[in-house]
């Protein structure tokens, strides 16, 4: 009888690790996620936001401001599919990282723009790898 209860407590307590291992594992997913999200109301927002400063330093029209967020947005809603479908053949994982990178970059190049033509060219840059960081739908 001992042995049997000494090798239930041993099993019960694998369980228990491997339960707790799963649930940290969830837990930075999620924070993996909220900060992807993150990241990206806070890219489109401060770009609103800093319109008007962006009209003044690169003396852009209103035509042009429309630009720099249309591009943006019609990006985005254009490759939604694509990127999920991309996520779905090479793994969410893989997609998230190379997404968040990308995006990354394509922040910076907008930083480094010089006019509102640059900001429209690199704002599409951003639009697939910020599709790549929301999180994914669940089946």
């Amino acid at each position: 009888m001992k042995a049997f209860s000494a090798g239930a407590a041993k099993t019960a307590g694998k369980r228990r690790s491997e339960g707790s291992l799963l649930m940290a594992r969830k837990w930075w997913t999620l924070t993996a996620v909220v900060a992807g999200v993150f990241m990206l109301l806070l890219d489109v927002t401060i770009v609103n936001v800093a319109l008007p400063q962006i009209q003044r330093a690169f003396g852009a029209s209103l035509p042009d401001l429309q630009w720099v967020i249309d591009a943006y947005a019609l990006t985005l809603a254009v490759l939604m599919l694509t990127a999920g479908s991309l996520a779905g053949r090479f793994g969410r994982r893989i997609m998230f990282a190379t997404g968040t990178a990308i995006f990354t970059l394509g922040s910076l190049l907008c930083g480094l723009a010089t006019g509102p033509l640059d900001l429209a060219l690199s704002g599409p840059g951003r639009a697939p790898a910020g599709r790549s960081c929301s999180p994914p739908r669940s089946r």
